[in-house]
């Protein structure tokens, strides 16, 4: 098993990067959360992998970080959830809101993915709560934080700003200050945004 390649970028797209690692180049599919992390990078750069075998190929995954590498592995051991749409899934949300959304059976937020339909929701919820719940450190918010989360960044994305990183910027805000109103939290992620 290959745990990480290190390397520099020869060539790069959305969904894979090719990594020549002493003068074998290594073809790894990635989400869009990694290429954006990635993709702007010129010197060497190092990648968490997992290989897929499958009878007809044998593939490459790679992911920026360990967290999002353990939500892969979580995704694929749910029955109906292939590799691909595990890495779909991974590059419409990050690792710790897909974490958040199992936690909290938010089935509607899982069925918001692109290939995820109900049952599949649920089943993710079903099999992947108790060994979050075991393993991760992200505590289930309260009722009230979500609504001042959702609120949030429905304005903020109003305003232009990219989802992913308004997500992050009042998830770590909401931590910070768990007793915040929605205009606060707004005001706060337009100082750090």
């Amino acid at each position: 098993m290959i745990a990480h390649i290190r390397g520099k970028i020869e060539m790069i797209t959305p969904t894979s990067v090719v990594i020549d690692c002493n003068g074998v180049g290594y073809e790894i599919h990635i989400s869009l959360h990694t290429y954006g992390l990635i993709s702007n990078k010129q010197e060497e750069i190092k990648l968490y992998t997992y290989m897929h075998v499958r009878e007809d190929a044998q593939l490459l995954y790679g992911f920026s970080d360990l967290s999002e590498k353990e939500m892969f592995l979580h995704l694929i051991s749910v029955n109906g959830v292939g590799a691909n749409t595990a890495m779909l899934m991974l590059s419409a949300h990050s690792a710790q809101a897909l974490t958040e959304a199992i936690l909290q059976s938010d089935v509607n937020f899982l069925k918001s993915i692109k290939g995820i339909g109900a049952k599949t929701a649920q089943r993710i919820i079903v099999d992947l709560q108790d060994k979050l719940g075991k393993s991760s450190d992200v505590k289930i918010s309260a009722v009230v934080n979500n609504k001042v989360k959702d609120e949030t960044l429905s304005a903020l994305t109003m305003l232009g700003f990219n989802k992913n990183q308004a997500e992050k910027t009042v998830v770590k805000i909401l931590k910070s200050n768990p007793e915040i109103n929605v205009e606060q939290a707004i005001k706060e992620a337009l100082k750090l945004l």
